[in-house]
């Protein structure tokens, strides 16, 4: 056995054909040790990477920042021409015309307004002086029946033969209520107010209030024989109609 391991490391020395295939492989790893960039050691500190410092960023440019002109299409329209000196004031006189539609307008608006001012405070008036006459007619119906029992009174005193102090007495009363009774009714009159008595007359339901009827020879059915109550009317409007006695 000594002699064969003599022999092979005989046949392993640099004469031999087999340290031919070590070489080559040996020639490759330091072609490409040489090739390839030395790998830094770990543990060297100077080895390590430096950090990367990074630029500041670039103000962006104001050239590219700004938009471009809009291109027009076309070729530029030209100015307009100026009118001539007929439609000019053909342009005026249609302003003109214009002004005066609006003026006729507004004056008879205004108009209008007026004449519907001027009934709403006719109205007004007419309904305030209705509700105040109103309220007056009684006190008129007791001056009225007041006048009527003072003259009885007075013919009666002159038929017993009282006195001519009695007589004159009633006399003077008579006259007294007589002119407080045509104030009233003078007052009255003066503000549209107009009092009736439609004794004779046909019956008429807008005016008159028909109380009783009777029979009245010689008198067409339907006639106002006899008035208990006279009326009053403003203008067109009765206040309060009167009350009658019908003919049947």
């Amino acid at each position: 056995m000594g002699s064969e391991h003599e022999t092979r490391v005989a046949g392993a020395g640099p004469g031999s054909s087999g340290a031919a295939p070590v070489d080559e492989a040996a020639s490759r790893l330091a072609s490409s040790a040489a090739a390839s960039p030395e790998a830094p050691d770990v543990d060297d500190p100077q080895a390590e990477t430096a950090p990367q410092v990074q630029e500041p960023p670039q103000p962006p440019d104001e050239a590219a920042q700004q938009p471009e002109p809009d291109v027009l299409a076309g070729e530029p329209e030209a100015p307009d021409a100026p009118a001539s000196p007929e439609d000019q004031l053909s342009a005026k006189a249609a302003k003109a015309d214009e002004y005066l539609e609006l003026a006729k307008r507004t004056k008879a608006d205004f108009e209008n307004y007026r004449k519907r001012a001027t009934r709403e405070i006719a109205a007004a008036q007419e309904r305030g002086i209705a509700k105040l006459a109103k309220e007056l007619l009684p006190g008129v119906d007791d001056l009225d029946r007041a006048l009527e029992a003072a003259e009885r009174s007075a013919v009666a005193q002159e038929q017993a033969g009282n006195g001519a102090g009695a007589g004159e007495r009633e006399s003077q009363l008579v006259s007294g209520i007589k002119l407080v009774h045509a104030d009233v009714i003078a007052g009255l009159a003066r503000v549209g107010i107009e009092r009736f008595s439609p004794e004779g007359e046909r019956f008429d339901p807008q005016h008159h209030e028909a109380v009783a009827q009777q029979p009245v020879e010689g008198t067409e059915p339907g006639t106002i024989v006899e008035v208990y109550q006279r009326g009053y009317r403003l203008g067109e409007t009765v206040l309060r109609p009167a009350r009658v006695v019908v003919a049947q």
